[in-house]
């Protein structure tokens, strides 16, 4: 059974989420084969403070994001 972890900085919509599990499931059901209903994803969403680039906050290098 796939199990697929994204992790995303907060900011996206509902539907947004709702369409990368759809997408996910089906880009690996075509690549790999097998049930839909066997694949899981997991999306964990980090707030700016906790995503970092070059060793610095994502809040730091894009103040007003």
């Amino acid at each position: 059974m796939p199990f697929i972890q994204v992790t995303l900085m907060e900011g996206r919509t509902i539907e947004q989420k709702h369409d990368l599990i759809k997408r996910l499931t089906e880009a690996t059901t075509e690549a790999i084969g097998g049930d839909a209903a066997r694949v899981r994803v997991a999306i964990y969403e980090v707030t700016s403070d906790e995503w970092g680039i070059g060793g610095v906050p994502v809040s730091v290098l894009r103040p007003n994001s």
